[in-house]
């Protein structure tokens, strides 16, 4: 039987401005891939999510995961996912 579980994400400076709020909850049945998690935020929001998370870092719990394929990073349920864009400045 599977339980519906919660992956925590969180939005830093344009992806929370592009997101409308700096955190929310996903429930998933499973395991997801960090591009099913992609899809599904750009489709409870809009478009311009989906350009600012193309250009943001992330980290899933601790790790940094931007620069491995996205399809291929599994993101289990109680995961906490952070989208960090690019900072100017010091």
């Amino acid at each position: 039987m599977n339980e519906t579980q919660i992956i925590q994400v969180h939005y830093w400076a344009a992806a929370r401005a592009a997101a409308g709020t700096a955190a929310e909850e996903v429930a998933v049945d499973g395991p997801i891939t960090l591009a099913d998690l992609r899809r599904l935020l750009v489709e409870r929001h809009d478009a311009g999510l989906a350009d600012v998370l193309a250009v943001c870092s992330v980290l899933l719990g601790d790790r940094p995961v931007r620069s491995l394929d996205p399809g291929e990073v599994e993101v289990p349920p109680g995961a906490t996912v952070e989208f960090l864009p690019p900072f100017a400045g010091g």
